[in-house]
């Protein structure tokens, strides 16, 4: 028997978040009790990374909504708490604090875990990973003694973490298995560029290697050692790895677990369990854009989750078919925005060379899946029409910057 229910019942943080915001902008009467088991109220994690590392933005700049919205909108916060066992029979959740709570409408939005690396020395003081205010904290002070740091992985967090404490006075190195930093995003000829630019600003890059170990003096690591065996001395690293769905809490309840890892879910978002909602990293969803997929650390693609269950809760059966967006900053030095899924050989419209292009994904099919921005933003909402409608355009057409992308 449950201690109480509640209309909706949200668990996570980002996307939970937008949800509740968009239940009560909808009109939604109902009780609301969001479940979070970070100690902040939901938030943004792209700052985590970049302003909020670098001590030019503070917490309350990363609120899904101001602190005082939760009380105004009749919105109950349980931060700290964690959602331990659903019972999809009974409609409930048992939670951390021993309580269970019933419900009508569920979400489940935990989002996704990093991927450690278990490697000798892994235990070492001074071996970082970043997903979390509390993560970017012990970072910031970490480093407060620290010259030379190594960050491990050539994606997002590296990149951007390796440009921020640049800018802090750190020497950094990248360490990563592909050739060049972004290139499993982007495709090596784009990802070249982004590593130039790390490399004009003091980052050492070392591709085409791996983790091997790490080695330490008074239990904190002093050096990184790859897998060809060369030696990096180091004072700190910092790890990005990679994310896993989080999914215990769905599998453990029975939820429908799909080829990618994820939960499987309509258009509308909605689970194998009725009126049981998915959103965010853990949520395989059937969009009507990119067919059957997971997308992970999409932050645009959290955010849109929450909006489209919220509606989905209240009857509204619309279709989750939002063009994905994303971006990222390597500090002040280079900005880029993307929209869509896709990865690999691109056509590229302006120039590498002036830091100012846009590049268009074409899948087996010359179907336009995603395209990417430096400096011409203007190009993306076209791409985000023409991936909307599946259009197939012309290669020549894309690379001419004299074409007309509105006419495509």
């Amino acid at each position: 028997m449950a201690d109480r229910s509640v209309d909706h019942l949200l668990i996570g943080g980002f996307a939970a978040g937008h949800c509740a915001k968009k239940l009560r902008e909808e009109g939604a009467e109902g009780s609301i009790l969001l479940v979070a088991r970070e100690a902040d109220a939901p938030y943004e994690r792209p700052p985590l990374s970049k302003e909020y590392l670098r001590g030019d933005a503070a917490r309350e700049d990363a609120l899904v909504v101001p602190a005082g919205w939760w009380e105004e909108n009749d919105v109950e916060l349980l931060t700290r708490t964690s959602a331990m066992k659903l019972d999809l029979e009974a409609r409930s959740v048992k939670l951390s604090t021993k309580e269970e709570v019933g419900f009508d409408k569920l979400l489940i939005a935990t989002g996704a875990n990093v991927r450690r690396l278990r490697v000798d020395g892994s235990d070492l003081e001074g071996i970082h990973y970043l997903r979390a205010f509390g993560n970017a904290d012990a970072i910031r002070e970490d480093i407060a003694g620290c010259e030379r740091i190594v960050l491990i992985g050539g994606s997002y967090i590296g990149a951007e973490v390796a440009a921020s404490l640049t800018e802090l006075g750190k020497r950094c190195t990248i360490l990563m298995q592909e050739e060049t930093v972004l290139e499993r995003s982007f495709g090596p000829e784009v990802g070249r560029f982004f590593r130039g630019v790390l490399e004009d600003h003091g980052v050492v890059v070392r591709g085409g290697d791996e983790l091997g170990s790490f080695e330490g003096e008074d239990g904190r690591v002093a050096s990184v050692i790859s897998g060809s065996g060369e030696r990096i001395e180091c004072d700190c690293v910092v790890i990005g790895a990679g994310v896993m769905p989080d999914v215990m809490l769905a599998k453990a309840a029975g939820l429908e677990i799909g080829e990618s890892g994820g939960v499987l879910a309509s258009k509308s978002l909605e689970s194998s369990a009725p009126g049981v909602f998915v959103a965010g990293d853990m949520a395989e969803f059937d969009s009507v854009v990119h067919g059957r997929s997971l997308r992970k650390e999409h932050w645009d693609v959290a955010r849109g989750h929450g909006e489209t269950a919220a509606l989905a809760m209240l009857g509204r059966d619309s279709a989750h078919d939002d063009v994905p967006y994303f971006f990222s900053d390597l500090a002040d030095w280079v900005s880029l925005e993307y929209v869509g899924d896709g990865s690999g050989d691109g056509v590229i419209r302006g120039s590498l060379e002036d830091g100012e292009f846009s590049v268009f994904y074409l899948d087996d099919g010359g179907r336009l899946s995603a395209a990417l921005s430096v400096g011409r933003s203007d190009d993306l909402e076209h791409a985000r029409r023409m991936i909307r409608a599946g259009a197939t355009p012309s290669r020549e057409a894309l690379a001419d910057p004299s074409a007309d992308l509105a006419e495509l």
